[in-house]
């Protein structure tokens, strides 16, 4: 377990270097999306469009930040529960070259698998700490889908923003792990 110092768009080997347990900190542009707006860019997908940012190498932050309160960038902005992103991520994964997710709680079998076969990771950010969180924030703006609210797709620049490898392109699984080391 060590720190890395990661910065979007980022590469196969940018990727490889993360290991489950390791603390990320991510300095440059990172998206929020949460399901809805997930399920829409999947719907584009299916549909041969466009998306309305780019993914790939990218980090999406499974966010839904508070509006701000007047002098601050952002308000909180906690991670949401990952798994409702597992039936989308692995398409986001395999054909827009996504890299990092950032969220709380496990993941499914088939979005590990893609993150192994695509070179991908999943890191967990700390719940509860969303004020703390949101001080990494340095810009805000809405890209994508503004009548979702906070569910909208933001674009975010952001400075040492503290994450932990939950899952590696190696198939580690830090919760599995930690689960081991306790079983008797």
């Amino acid at each position: 377990m060590a720190d890395k110092y990661v910065s979007p768009p980022l590469t196969d080997a940018d990727v490889m270097q993360l290991r489950i347990g390791d603390q990320v900190f991510i300095t440059g542009v990172i998206y929020t999306a949460r399901d809805a707006a997930h399920k829409r860019l999947v719907e584009l997908i299916d549909k041969g469009e466009d998306l309305p940012i780019d993914l790939k190498g990218q980090v999406i932050y499974y966010a839904g930040p508070s509006p701000a309160k007047p002098g601050q960038v952002i308000g909180s902005a906690g991670p949401t529960t990952s798994g409702r992103m597992d039936a989308y991520s692995p398409r986001l994964i395999a054909e827009k070259g996504l890299k990092l997710m950032v969220g709380k709680g496990s993941r499914s079998q088939t979005v590990k698998e893609a993150m192994q076969k695509n070179k991908a990771a999943y890191l967990a950010a700390v719940g509860g700490a969303a004020a703390l969180i949101a001080k990494c924030v340095k810009k805000a703006e809405v890209v994508a889908y503004p009548e979702l609210g906070p569910e909208a797709i933001s674009r975010l620049e952001v400075e040492n923003f503290p994450a932990i490898v939950v899952n590696d392109c190696y198939g580690g699984d830090l919760y599995e792990e930690g689960v081991k080391q306790y079983a008797r």
